[in-house]
């Protein structure tokens, strides 16, 4: 995959909403065509087919993993499956982007990236926030220390859920809970601007079937950094982020994983506002357009959106999972 010529055929597996979202992106990028989608059910590929105009439509992930016209496919099955597609997918040759979380657990990514190092395999998680423009140039300016050291950063994510226990967001067999959903959010920002943490702290409010509807988080970081973090399937939130330093801090005021700008504090200046150009669509066209070009250049992992740094927040995951208290069936 050195070509610079010939278009990245995907493969698309699951047909739900994120999976829709995906396919519409990958429509704008160039260099990017969907040629095949598979489901556990038949007829639903078909009619996600029919809907992208995908030529191929399988009733099974082996028929995916098995078409040799595929060169990379996006997984976009519930975090429950992660680990099971893109194991299939990468012992068959395909190059994979797996949504996020990662996996389930540690345990499971490691397995993951460990098969794909071995066969010399691309693997990327879809942190879509990671190649998001704005937060790239918030990640620029903290490197580039505008705001002086970074002592402190906030970060929160909730919305409502419906009440419904069989709803996937509140079903344990789905890996239901705030955490994993919204949380790997604030989770990957913190990592992404102060690397993984050196101690974990975390308390939830569990519901009756033991999934995590509320957490708070603080991680302390080399040199003494603390990130406060919160996620909820419970309340709406503002999904804001602040990052604070010695000389100044910078403010996103809501969607902080895709936002529109941000605002930078810096002392003895007035406030700045700052804006980049948001990516087209849902946002998910930049990691498209990333695993593209690492094949191209015939790169097995992304350096924007590194394996070790996967394993890292997966590893942060499973240390508030441990204090919290939720566990998954099986594990």
């Amino acid at each position: 995959m050195t070509s610079s010529e010939r278009p990245i055929r995907w493969g698309v597996l699951a047909t739900g909403g994120i999976a829709t979202a995906f396919t519409e992106d990958l429509l704008t990028v160039p260099g990017a065509e969907p040629v095949a989608v598979a489901s556990r059910s038949e007829a639903s590929a078909r009619a996600f087919a029919e809907r992208h105009r995908i030529p191929r439509a399988y009733g099974s992930w082996a028929e995916l993993a098995a078409d040799d016209e595929v060169d990379a496919v996006y997984v976009a099955a519930p975090h429950t499956a992660h680990h099971a597609a893109a194991r299939l997918l990468l012992e068959a040759g395909k190059a994979v982007l797996c949504e996020k979380p990662f996996t389930l657990n540690l345990a499971e990514a490691e397995d993951l990236v460990a098969l794909a190092r071995a066969r010399g395999r691309f693997l990327m998680e879809a942190m879509w926030m990671y190649l998001d423009p704005t937060v790239r140039r918030v990640a620029e300016l903290v490197r580039d220390g505008a705001i002086g050291e970074v002592r402190c950063l906030q970060a929160e994510f909730g919305i409502v859920a419906p009440p419904d226990p069989a709803h996937r967001l509140r079903d344990p067999k789905a890996g239901g809970g705030a955490l994993l959903d919204l949380g790997v959010y604030p989770v990957s920002f913190a990592h992404l601007l102060l690397g993984e943490p050196q101690e974990v702290r975390a308390v939830a409010s569990l519901t009756a079937d033991g999934v995590d509807e509320s957490t708070a988080v603080v991680l302390r970081h080399e040199g003494g950094a603390l990130s406060l973090l919160g996620c909820s399937i419970a309340a709406s939130t503002a999904q804001h982020a602040s990052v604070q330093g010695t000389r100044g801090r910078i403010e996103l005021a809501t969607d902080f994983f895709h936002p529109d700008g941000f605002v930078l504090h810096r002392e003895g200046r007035e406030p700045e506002r700052i804006e980049a150009p948001r990516a087209p669509g849902h946002g998910l066209g930049p990691e498209a357009a990333e695993v593209g070009r690492c094949l191209r250049a015939g790169l097995t992992e992304s350096p924007l959106v590194p394996l070790d740094g996967s394993l890292a927040v997966m590893r942060t995951l499973d240390a508030v999972r441990a204090q919290t208290g939720v566990r998954y069936p099986g594990e």
